[in-house]
């Protein structure tokens, strides 16, 4: 298990690494580090489809992110590194793959505040990622700005589903931390995304990202039939 390890004044910012024989636990915390000797909050590890693991983190004061692969045990990370999405100021990522591409939904930094996502695209894990624009839809203008008040984490596949998703984001609660809550909603990949790249010609390259407001919804039949 990988986590973000940090102090009370964000200044540790490192990952820690905690091993189990069951996903259950008990876990045993191994060490923490600064990977490639950077600064690394908002953190996730995407592991693709060859059994490659990869530590994606917020880093250079949040300003950027940075990408590289894990080592075939797991337990830390190569020398191999690469920034993304410099200077656009983007934590919280939360990647997928989908019939061979790349996604990614990312946060604003903005505090404990509720911000804007957006999605963007890449045919490599290592970049270069396109942006997509907000992938959110439904709701009112003020919940589509602010991911439906809540914060990326994860995006989970749907088994039997093929190109159904779960997005699941934290809303945070400031005032009590430990009493925040879980937003999760319906994402789906397919049609033309707002944004093209400077260089596409109006032709998209990528699938538009699309995160569904509902305040309640279940999963459809044949989720569980994989």
């Amino acid at each position: 298990m990988w986590m973000h390890i940090d102090d009370a004044n964000y200044t540790k910012a490192s990952v820690g690494i905690a091993v189990s024989d069951s996903p259950t636990g008990p876990f045993t915390y191994l060490y923490s580090k600064r990977p490639h000797d950077c600064e690394s909050r908002d953190m996730t590890i995407f592991k693709d489809d060859d059994g490659k693991a990869y530590l994606i983190y917020s880093s250079e004061d949040n300003s950027e992110l940075h990408i590289g692969p894990l080592t075939d045990d797991y337990l830390d990370v190569t020398n191999v590194m690469r920034r993304l999405l410099i200077t656009q100021h983007r934590e919280a990522p939360a990647l997928f793959k989908h019939e061979g591409t790349y996604y990614m939904v990312t946060s604003g930094c903005t505090g404990w505040a509720p911000n804007t996502a957006l999605a963007h695209a890449a045919t490599s894990v290592m970049g270069p990622w396109e942006t997509l624009g907000n992938p959110c839809v439904g709701g009112n203008e003020v919940f589509r700005s602010t991911t439906f008040f809540s914060q990326s984490t994860f995006v989970l596949p749907v088994p039997g589903l093929p190109g159904s998703f779960i997005f699941m984001a934290d809303r945070w609660n400031p005032s009590d931390l430990r009493d925040s809550r879980y937003v999760w909603l319906p994402l789906t990949i397919g049609g033309v995304p707002d944004e093209a790249a400077d260089y596409s010609f109006m032709f998209p390259l990528w699938s538009r990202v699309s995160i569904y407001w509902h305040k309640q919804w279940r999963l459809p039949e044949g989720w569980r039939d994989s």
